[in-house]
């Protein structure tokens, strides 16, 4: 897929993530992520090392901008361990139980809460003390530890919602559903009219656990959702079964053929207005490259389908940075964090990334195209935030359980059943791992 934060193809970021599981997981013939300079024993009081997942040329640059104004302000130096994304992600286990830099790139939720429960980061709570002005309470929700601590300081997010085209709304005479009801007349019509109504592309396997999230947090709230996805909630209780429910009744307004079709293709239908919506993240706006196009784009909330949770949960995928269980220079740490958790750091970094949004809610919007002011106040207003099925939950149950699970449920709704048996087997077993 096409990185959120990146203009470059690159391999899927929801793909296999396995080096969260452990270190036996770790291939053979990779090299090893290691620290800067000798195994990260630097103690030199003016440098920090930070060790980064974005080695893609747009969110480099952007996060080198934002060192090089730390650098002037305060008098240190940050020195950036750059690996590749993918490769980070696999081996972080190994990573951070050797020899790590003093703060690493990471994910909010229940990614960061791994390791802080491992023992693996080190708690920030006197960053916040500074900082927790700028943020919603949503955003320090996603911040902190099981334990209540703070372990992680956000910079950028971006949601994932239903996308259309504004011409053809207004040009077919669609409102904007509100609710459950309404949303599947809408679908109707759109088939009706010729369109395809839900554009969809699932050869890589990750779309459709968006899609999952949207309906099980609006079916059965937020706190559900997170017990869910921490292998807490049974994949058997009749909940889950009522999420499958709602979803088969919107399955005949998928796009055909999406096993064998890429985000980016189901994307192009939305672009040459053959679909009426889709639901995705943010991202989707890469693939509109005419101005014209781009300015017709427009999303909404999932809808509502019990009352009683509304629309009060938004997924935005939240990026930004954690310290290792033992930095070498703690009061550095502590000043490039407090630094971070500033609008000014991430307003230095969208002005190179305008596919994402700020993390907090006092970052200067101005400069904000209208999508992303949008973005933002969907954001900034949520109740509660979710990260994302393999941010949410453990990447190893996500890739070689619920990727292939949620597939072979788009191709056999009547066998649902079973397939949540299935999953609530694997998931046992997964989860009493270490």
């Amino acid at each position: 897929m096409l990185d959120p934060f990146s203009s470059l193809p690159v391999p899927s970021r929801r793909g296999v993530l396995k080096g969260v599981g452990g270190a036996a997981l770790l291939g053979a013939g990779i090299p090893l992520l290691s620290a800067c300079g000798d195994s990260g024993s630097s103690s030199d009081p003016k440098t920090v090392t930070l060790g980064s997942n974005q080695s893609d040329a747009v969110p480099k640059k952007a996060y080198g901008e934002i060192y090089t104004a730390f650098t002037k302000q305060s008098g240190l130096t940050v020195k950036v361990n750059t690996k590749d994304h993918n490769t980070f992600q696999e081996q972080i286990n190994s990573y951070l139980q050797g020899t790590p830099d003093d703060v690493f790139n990471w994910f909010a939720g229940y990614r960061m809460q791994f390791f802080a429960q491992k023992g693996l980061a080190s708690p920030v709570d006197e960053v916040w003390e500074k900082i927790g002005g700028n943020f919603p309470d949503a955003m320090k929700k996603l911040s902190k530890g099981a334990d209540g601590k703070y372990y992680f300081v956000p910079l950028v997010t971006y949601p994932w919602a239903i996308f259309y085209r504004k011409s053809v709304f207004q040009e077919k005479g669609y409102t904007v559903p509100a609710d459950w009801d309404a949303f599947l007349a809408l679908c109707k019509q759109m088939k009706k009219d010729g369109l395809v109504p839900i554009a969809f592309g699932d050869k890589d396997a990750w779309p459709a656990m968006g899609t999952f999230d949207q309906l099980n947090f609006r079916v059965n709230g937020y706190d559900f959702h997170v017990e869910l996805m921490a292998g807490k909630a049974s994949w058997t209780d009749a909940k889950v079964k009522t999420v499958f429910d709602h979803w088969a009744e919107i399955l005949p307004y998928h796009q055909d053929g999406f096993m064998g079709r890429t985000w980016q293709d189901a994307a192009q239908t939305l672009v040459s207005k053959k679909a009426g919506m889709y639901v995705l993240g943010s991202f989707v706006a890469q693939q509109f490259t005419n101005k014209a196009d781009l300015d017709d784009l427009d999303f909404f909330a999932f809808p509502e389908i019990n009352p009683s949770f509304g629309q009060d949960t938004v997924e935005a995928p939240t990026d930004g940075f954690m310290v290792s269980k033992s930095p070498k220079n703690k009061a550095g740490v502590t000043k490039l964090m407090e630094y971070l958790g500033t609008p000014e750091a991430e307003q230095i970094y969208l002005k190179s990334d305008t596919s994402v949004v700020a993390a907090s809610n006092k970052a200067d919007t101005s400069s904000y195209t209208a999508l992303q002011k949008k973005a933002f106040e969907m954001i900034s207003g949520a109740k509660s935030l979710t990260q994302f099925m393999d941010r949410d939950s453990r990447p190893d149950f996500t890739s070689t359980v619920m990727q292939p699970s949620l597939q072979k449920f788009l191709q056999n709704p009547k066998g649902v059943d079973s397939l949540l048996s299935s999953i609530e087997r694997q998931k046992k077993t997964i989860f009493a791992s270490s």
